[in-house]
Protein backbone atom coordinates (compact mmCIF):
# COMPACT_ATOMS: atom_id res chain seq x y z
CA UNK A 1 0.00 0.00 0.00
CA UNK A 2 1.31 3.46 -0.88
CA UNK A 3 2.19 5.74 1.99
CA UNK A 4 0.11 8.87 2.38
CA UNK A 5 1.74 11.95 3.84
CA UNK A 6 0.05 14.45 6.15
CA UNK A 7 -0.37 17.07 3.45
CA UNK A 8 -2.28 14.66 1.24
CA UNK A 9 -4.57 13.63 4.10
CA UNK A 10 -5.30 17.26 4.96
CA UNK A 11 -5.93 18.07 1.31
CA UNK A 12 -8.45 15.23 1.03
CA UNK A 13 -10.21 16.34 4.22
CA UNK A 14 -10.48 19.94 3.09
CA UNK A 15 -11.67 19.18 -0.43
CA UNK A 16 -14.10 16.55 0.80
CA UNK A 17 -15.54 19.09 3.20
CA UNK A 18 -15.72 21.58 0.36
CA UNK A 19 -17.61 19.06 -1.75
CA UNK A 20 -19.97 18.39 1.11
CA UNK A 21 -20.84 21.90 2.00
CA UNK A 22 -19.21 24.96 0.56
CA UNK A 23 -18.48 26.99 -2.52
CA UNK A 24 -20.31 25.16 -5.21
CA UNK A 25 -19.94 21.52 -4.19
CA UNK A 26 -20.56 19.84 -7.53
CA UNK A 27 -20.90 23.16 -9.35
CA UNK A 28 -17.67 24.38 -10.92
CA UNK A 29 -16.10 27.32 -9.14
CA UNK A 30 -14.45 29.93 -11.34
CA UNK A 31 -12.86 33.25 -10.50
CA UNK A 32 -13.48 34.65 -13.99
CA UNK A 33 -17.28 34.51 -13.83
CA UNK A 34 -16.81 38.28 -13.54
CA UNK A 35 -16.26 38.35 -17.31
CA UNK A 36 -18.78 35.65 -18.25
CA UNK A 37 -21.73 35.35 -15.86
CA UNK A 38 -23.11 32.33 -17.74
CA UNK A 39 -21.14 30.35 -15.15
CA UNK A 40 -23.56 31.52 -12.45
CA UNK A 41 -26.71 32.75 -14.22
CA UNK A 42 -28.48 31.35 -17.31
CA UNK A 43 -30.23 34.70 -17.90
CA UNK A 44 -26.84 36.07 -19.01
CA UNK A 45 -27.00 34.12 -22.29
CA UNK A 46 -26.91 36.51 -25.25
CA UNK A 47 -25.76 39.50 -23.18
CA UNK A 48 -22.71 40.02 -25.42
CA UNK A 49 -25.01 40.01 -28.51
CA UNK A 50 -22.42 38.48 -30.87
CA UNK A 51 -21.74 34.73 -30.90
CA UNK A 52 -19.10 34.23 -28.23
CA UNK A 53 -17.19 31.04 -27.42
CA UNK A 54 -15.01 30.67 -24.34
CA UNK A 55 -12.84 27.88 -22.96
CA UNK A 56 -11.76 27.98 -19.31
CA UNK A 57 -9.33 25.74 -17.44
CA UNK A 58 -8.79 25.81 -13.68
CA UNK A 59 -6.18 23.89 -11.69
CA UNK A 60 -6.55 23.94 -7.90
CA UNK A 61 -4.09 22.94 -5.17
CA UNK A 62 -1.27 22.32 -7.63
CA UNK A 63 1.43 19.90 -6.56
CA UNK A 64 -0.92 17.28 -5.11
CA UNK A 65 -1.68 14.09 -6.99
CA UNK A 66 -5.39 13.95 -7.82
CA UNK A 67 -5.95 17.65 -7.11
CA UNK A 68 -9.07 19.20 -8.70
CA UNK A 69 -8.97 20.19 -12.35
CA UNK A 70 -11.91 21.84 -14.07
CA UNK A 71 -12.55 22.59 -17.74
CA UNK A 72 -15.51 24.36 -19.31
CA UNK A 73 -16.58 25.29 -22.81
CA UNK A 74 -19.37 27.84 -23.15
CA UNK A 75 -21.00 29.53 -26.12
CA UNK A 76 -23.86 31.99 -26.42
CA UNK A 77 -25.53 34.25 -28.96
CA UNK A 78 -28.48 36.65 -29.21
CA UNK A 79 -31.06 36.67 -31.99
CA UNK A 80 -31.15 39.54 -34.50
CA UNK A 81 -33.80 41.39 -32.48
CA UNK A 82 -31.71 40.95 -29.31
CA UNK A 83 -34.76 39.68 -27.44
CA UNK A 84 -33.60 36.08 -27.01
CA UNK A 85 -30.33 34.45 -26.07
CA UNK A 86 -29.17 30.89 -26.68
CA UNK A 87 -26.27 29.15 -25.00
CA UNK A 88 -24.38 25.92 -24.43
CA UNK A 89 -22.22 25.05 -21.44
CA UNK A 90 -20.07 21.91 -21.11
CA UNK A 91 -18.16 21.26 -17.87
CA UNK A 92 -15.72 18.61 -16.72
CA UNK A 93 -14.52 18.29 -13.10
CA UNK A 94 -11.95 15.76 -11.90
CA UNK A 95 -10.78 15.23 -8.35
CA UNK A 96 -8.93 12.06 -7.43
CA UNK A 97 -11.17 9.06 -8.04
CA UNK A 98 -14.26 11.17 -8.76
CA UNK A 99 -15.32 12.93 -11.93
CA UNK A 100 -18.27 15.09 -12.90
CA UNK A 101 -19.38 15.91 -16.43
CA UNK A 102 -22.29 18.15 -17.41
CA UNK A 103 -23.91 19.65 -20.48
CA UNK A 104 -26.53 22.40 -20.39
CA UNK A 105 -28.56 24.16 -23.06
CA UNK A 106 -29.55 27.71 -22.15
CA UNK A 107 -32.34 30.05 -23.23
CA UNK A 108 -33.00 33.62 -22.14
CA UNK A 109 -35.66 36.18 -22.99
CA UNK A 110 -34.93 39.90 -22.66
CA UNK A 111 -37.37 42.79 -22.19
CA UNK A 112 -36.28 46.38 -22.71
CA UNK A 113 -37.67 48.30 -19.74
CA UNK A 114 -36.40 51.73 -20.76
CA UNK A 115 -33.95 53.19 -23.26
CA UNK A 116 -30.91 51.60 -21.60
CA UNK A 117 -32.46 49.20 -19.07
CA UNK A 118 -32.96 45.51 -19.79
CA UNK A 119 -34.42 42.59 -17.83
CA UNK A 120 -33.65 39.00 -18.83
CA UNK A 121 -35.19 35.73 -17.67
CA UNK A 122 -33.24 32.57 -18.34
CA UNK A 123 -33.24 28.82 -17.87
CA UNK A 124 -30.75 26.09 -18.58
CA UNK A 125 -31.45 22.39 -18.72
CA UNK A 126 -29.45 19.28 -19.40
CA UNK A 127 -27.75 16.50 -17.49
CA UNK A 128 -24.92 15.90 -15.05
CA UNK A 129 -22.93 12.67 -14.86
CA UNK A 130 -21.24 11.72 -11.58
CA UNK A 131 -18.63 8.98 -11.39
CA UNK A 132 -16.50 7.36 -8.71
CA UNK A 133 -13.70 4.94 -9.61
CA UNK A 134 -13.29 2.88 -6.45
CA UNK A 135 -10.53 0.81 -8.04
CA UNK A 136 -8.18 3.69 -7.26
CA UNK A 137 -8.69 3.17 -3.53
CA UNK A 138 -6.17 1.12 -1.59
CA UNK A 139 -7.93 0.14 1.64
CA UNK A 140 -6.30 -1.94 4.40
CA UNK A 141 -9.22 -4.34 4.13
CA UNK A 142 -10.37 -4.65 0.49
CA UNK A 143 -13.20 -6.96 1.59
CA UNK A 144 -14.79 -4.33 3.81
CA UNK A 145 -18.46 -4.19 2.68
CA UNK A 146 -18.55 -0.48 3.48
CA UNK A 147 -16.01 0.30 0.76
CA UNK A 148 -17.42 0.61 -2.79
CA UNK A 149 -16.14 -1.71 -5.48
CA UNK A 150 -15.48 -0.99 -9.14
CA UNK A 151 -16.95 2.11 -10.72
CA UNK A 152 -20.14 3.84 -9.65
CA UNK A 153 -21.98 6.10 -12.11
CA UNK A 154 -25.11 8.19 -11.93
CA UNK A 155 -26.71 10.57 -14.41
CA UNK A 156 -29.15 13.21 -13.24
CA UNK A 157 -31.30 15.72 -15.12
CA UNK A 158 -30.68 19.35 -14.30
CA UNK A 159 -32.64 22.58 -14.33
CA UNK A 160 -31.43 26.08 -13.49
CA UNK A 161 -33.31 29.40 -13.49
CA UNK A 162 -32.12 33.00 -13.41
CA UNK A 163 -33.04 36.66 -13.70
CA UNK A 164 -30.63 39.40 -14.80
CA UNK A 165 -31.12 43.18 -14.91
CA UNK A 166 -28.61 45.58 -16.40
CA UNK A 167 -27.99 49.11 -17.61
CA UNK A 168 -24.68 50.46 -18.96
CA UNK A 169 -23.57 51.28 -15.39
CA UNK A 170 -25.41 48.81 -13.11
CA UNK A 171 -26.32 45.14 -12.98
CA UNK A 172 -27.87 42.64 -10.58
CA UNK A 173 -28.92 39.02 -10.91
CA UNK A 174 -30.38 36.09 -9.00
CA UNK A 175 -30.23 32.42 -10.00
CA UNK A 176 -31.10 28.96 -8.67
CA UNK A 177 -29.20 25.80 -9.70
CA UNK A 178 -29.74 22.04 -9.31
CA UNK A 179 -33.52 22.33 -9.04
CA UNK A 180 -34.08 18.69 -10.03
CA UNK A 181 -32.23 15.38 -9.78
CA UNK A 182 -31.37 15.07 -6.06
CA UNK A 183 -33.07 11.72 -5.45
CA UNK A 184 -31.12 9.87 -8.15
CA UNK A 185 -27.79 10.37 -6.40
CA UNK A 186 -29.20 9.32 -3.04
CA UNK A 187 -30.27 6.00 -4.53
CA UNK A 188 -26.81 5.49 -6.00
CA UNK A 189 -25.18 6.25 -2.62
CA UNK A 190 -22.73 8.71 -4.16
CA UNK A 191 -21.91 10.51 -0.94
CA UNK A 192 -19.62 13.13 -2.47
CA UNK A 193 -22.08 14.04 -5.21
CA UNK A 194 -24.81 15.75 -3.25
CA UNK A 195 -26.28 17.83 -6.09
CA UNK A 196 -27.76 20.29 -3.60
CA UNK A 197 -29.74 23.41 -4.43
CA UNK A 198 -27.51 26.42 -5.10
CA UNK A 199 -28.48 30.08 -5.16
CA UNK A 200 -26.43 32.98 -6.50
CA UNK A 201 -26.89 36.71 -6.05
CA UNK A 202 -24.83 39.28 -7.98
CA UNK A 203 -24.66 43.06 -8.00
CA UNK A 204 -22.21 45.58 -9.36
CA UNK A 205 -21.70 49.03 -10.86
CA UNK A 206 -19.37 50.67 -13.36
CA UNK A 207 -17.95 54.01 -12.19
CA UNK A 208 -16.12 56.19 -14.74
CA UNK A 209 -12.95 57.75 -13.32
CA UNK A 210 -11.62 59.33 -16.51
CA UNK A 211 -12.00 58.93 -20.26
CA UNK A 212 -9.65 55.95 -20.19
CA UNK A 213 -10.28 54.44 -16.76
CA UNK A 214 -13.36 52.96 -15.06
CA UNK A 215 -13.85 51.16 -11.75
CA UNK A 216 -16.16 48.14 -11.40
CA UNK A 217 -16.93 46.95 -7.85
CA UNK A 218 -19.22 43.94 -7.50
CA UNK A 219 -20.31 41.20 -5.11
CA UNK A 220 -21.38 37.59 -5.47
CA UNK A 221 -23.10 35.56 -2.74
CA UNK A 222 -23.46 31.76 -2.94
CA UNK A 223 -25.86 29.75 -0.78
CA UNK A 224 -26.62 26.01 -0.82
CA UNK A 225 -28.76 25.81 2.37
CA UNK A 226 -26.41 23.23 3.91
CA UNK A 227 -22.85 24.43 4.06
CA UNK A 228 -21.42 27.88 4.75
CA UNK A 229 -22.62 30.92 2.84
CA UNK A 230 -19.73 32.13 0.71
CA UNK A 231 -19.21 35.56 -0.79
CA UNK A 232 -16.89 37.34 -3.21
CA UNK A 233 -16.04 41.05 -3.07
CA UNK A 234 -14.55 42.14 -6.39
CA UNK A 235 -12.73 45.29 -7.48
CA UNK A 236 -11.88 45.59 -11.17
CA UNK A 237 -10.42 48.42 -13.25
CA UNK A 238 -11.05 48.86 -16.97
CA UNK A 239 -8.28 50.62 -18.89
CA UNK A 240 -8.83 52.04 -22.38
CA UNK A 241 -11.85 49.76 -22.95
CA UNK A 242 -9.47 46.83 -23.55
CA UNK A 243 -7.71 45.82 -20.34
CA UNK A 244 -9.24 44.56 -17.12
CA UNK A 245 -7.14 44.22 -13.97
CA UNK A 246 -8.27 43.75 -10.41
CA UNK A 247 -8.75 41.53 -7.40
CA UNK A 248 -11.39 39.35 -5.75
CA UNK A 249 -11.67 38.55 -2.05
CA UNK A 250 -13.48 35.29 -1.24
CA UNK A 251 -14.58 34.01 2.15
CA UNK A 252 -17.46 32.23 3.86
CA UNK A 253 -19.78 32.33 6.86
CA UNK A 254 -19.91 28.94 8.59
CA UNK A 255 -23.09 27.52 10.08
CA UNK A 256 -21.15 25.38 12.56
CA UNK A 257 -17.73 25.35 14.16
CA UNK A 258 -16.39 21.89 13.45
CA UNK A 259 -12.77 21.51 12.39
CA UNK A 260 -13.71 20.56 8.87
CA UNK A 261 -16.08 23.51 8.60
CA UNK A 262 -13.38 25.92 9.68
CA UNK A 263 -10.86 24.40 7.29
CA UNK A 264 -13.17 24.63 4.32
CA UNK A 265 -16.13 26.90 5.01
CA UNK A 266 -14.05 29.73 6.39
CA UNK A 267 -11.34 29.35 3.78
CA UNK A 268 -10.32 32.81 2.71
CA UNK A 269 -8.73 33.51 -0.66
CA UNK A 270 -7.56 36.45 -2.70
CA UNK A 271 -7.55 36.30 -6.50
CA UNK A 272 -5.68 38.51 -8.94
CA UNK A 273 -7.48 38.79 -12.27
CA UNK A 274 -6.53 39.96 -15.75
CA UNK A 275 -8.57 40.05 -18.94
CA UNK A 276 -7.73 41.79 -22.20
CA UNK A 277 -8.39 41.80 -25.94
CA UNK A 278 -5.50 40.28 -27.89
CA UNK A 279 -7.21 41.27 -31.14
CA UNK A 280 -10.57 42.85 -31.90
CA UNK A 281 -12.24 39.42 -31.63
CA UNK A 282 -9.97 37.42 -29.31
CA UNK A 283 -9.74 37.92 -25.56
CA UNK A 284 -7.76 36.15 -22.86
CA UNK A 285 -8.13 36.03 -19.10
CA UNK A 286 -6.06 34.75 -16.19
CA UNK A 287 -6.69 34.42 -12.46
CA UNK A 288 -4.30 33.45 -9.69
CA UNK A 289 -5.82 32.54 -6.32
CA UNK A 290 -3.89 32.88 -3.07
CA UNK A 291 -5.03 30.98 -0.01
CA UNK A 292 -5.02 33.37 2.96
CA UNK A 293 -6.36 31.14 5.72
CA UNK A 294 -3.58 30.32 8.18
CA UNK A 295 -5.06 26.85 8.75
CA UNK A 296 -4.73 26.07 5.07
CA UNK A 297 -1.14 27.09 4.43
CA UNK A 298 -0.32 23.60 3.23
CA UNK A 299 -2.62 23.97 0.25
CA UNK A 300 -1.01 25.46 -2.83
CA UNK A 301 -2.64 28.20 -4.86
CA UNK A 302 -4.80 27.92 -7.98
CA UNK A 303 -4.45 28.97 -11.61
CA UNK A 304 -7.26 29.74 -14.05
CA UNK A 305 -6.89 30.52 -17.75
CA UNK A 306 -9.60 31.46 -20.25
CA UNK A 307 -9.67 32.16 -23.97
CA UNK A 308 -12.69 33.70 -25.65
CA UNK A 309 -13.51 34.46 -29.27
CA UNK A 310 -16.24 36.50 -30.98
CA UNK A 311 -17.17 34.50 -34.06
CA UNK A 312 -18.83 37.46 -35.76
CA UNK A 313 -18.16 40.90 -34.30
CA UNK A 314 -21.06 42.60 -36.06
CA UNK A 315 -22.27 44.25 -32.86
CA UNK A 316 -19.04 44.26 -30.88
CA UNK A 317 -17.99 47.85 -31.54
CA UNK A 318 -21.46 49.16 -30.71
CA UNK A 319 -21.93 47.07 -27.58
CA UNK A 320 -18.36 47.09 -26.29
CA UNK A 321 -19.82 49.06 -23.35
CA UNK A 322 -21.49 45.88 -22.09
CA UNK A 323 -19.01 45.35 -19.28
CA UNK A 324 -20.94 42.95 -17.07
Amino acid sequence: MKSINLNSILLILVIFATLKGVQGQQLPQYSQYIFNAMHVNPAYAGYKIDPFVQATYRSQFGGFEGAPKTFSLSADIANSLQTMGFGLNINSDQFGASDIQSMLLTYSYTVQISYESFLSLGLSSGFTSYGLDASQFQPDDPNDPGIPQGRINAITPNLNLGIFFHTPVFFTGLSAYNLVGQNILEKKQLAIATHNYHFYFQMGVLLPISNELSFKPSVLIREDLNGPTSYDINAMFLIKENYWIGTSFRSGLSKNKTMISELSGNRTALALLFDFFITDDLRMGYAYDFNLNSKSNYINNSHELSLGYYLNSKWLSKYRNRHF
